[in-house]
């Protein structure tokens, strides 16, 4: 008997199989896995798990990231991007913690940040000066 690992169990929402396209916006709470073609925005405060079958050309702006698959466009993530081999990724990444593991192609530029909500209670705290 095969044991179940917690992905299988319920926490993934959403799930575009290998073999499957999507084209258009998508917008979700919680956990999302992409295992096919995707065209594009993707929009999130959660997590979007890109699998290595999955081809996605897309604007993403999610909470979490982790990308093995192929990937061309811009990556703006609050929380964090985590790149796992053999991920291949074309274009810009935004976000305040990056992991990239040995084998990722990665092609673009990267900008590293404290998040949105860092950012946002720093100028509560002390805003501009006139």
């Amino acid at each position: 008997m095969r044991k179940e690992s917690p992905m299988e169990k319920g926490e993934i929402k959403a799930f575009l199989g290998p073999g499957s396209q999507f084209e258009g916006k998508l917008l979700f709470d919680e956990i999302v896995r992409l295992d096919g073609t995707f065209r594009g925005e993707i929009g999130s405060k959660g997590t979007l798990i890109v699998g290595e079958t999955a081809d996605l050309q897309a604007e993403l702006q999610v909470g979490t990231l982790i990308l093995s698959g192929s990937f061309k466009g811009n990556i703006k993530a609050s929380t964090k991007v985590e790149l796992r081999s053999p991920a291949k990724v074309e274009g810009n990444i935004e976000t305040p913690v990056l992991v990239v593991a040995e084998g990722v192609q990665l092609n673009g530029s990267t900008t590293m940040n404290m998040g949105e909500r860092a950012t946002a209670s720093k100028e509560e705290k002390h805003p501009p000066k006139k």
